[in-house]
C-alpha cells in the first residue's frame, strides 16, 4: 500500500488511466474483429467501409501509445490485405 500522499495519488492515478487504457484496447480489437467477420462474410464494399473507420481507430490508439506505432502499421497493412484479396 503506499504510504505518501503523493505515492496514494499515483496509485489513484494509475487505476484511472487502466480503465481507460483498457477500454480503447477493447475498442480497438473489436474494431479489427468487425473487419476480419466483414472479409469472412465475402462483402467487400462493407469490409472497406469497416476497414475505413477501423483504421481512424488503430490510428487513434497508437497516437495515444496504446500500442506501438509499429503493431498499429501492422494491423492496418494486413487488414487492408485481406479486403484487397476479397474478389
Amino acid at each position: 500500500m503506499a504510504n505518501t500522499a503523493q505515492a496514494r495519488k499515483r496509485a489513484r492515478q494509475s487505476v484511472e488511466r487502466n480503465k481507460h487504457n483498457s477500454s480503447l484496447r477493447s475498442m480497438l480489437r473489436t474494431a479489427i474483429k468487425r473487419v476480419r467477420q466483414a472479409v469472412e462474410a465475402g462483402d467487400k464494399a462493407a469490409a472497406t467501409a469497416v476497414l475505413q473507420k477501423t483504421t481512424s481507430v488503430i490510428d487513434r490508439v497508437a497516437d495515444k501509445n496504446i500500442i506501438h506505432k509499429n503493431k498499429a502499421a501492422r494491423h492496418k497493412s494486413r487488414l487492408s490485405a485481406a479486403v484487397k484479396s476479397l474478389a
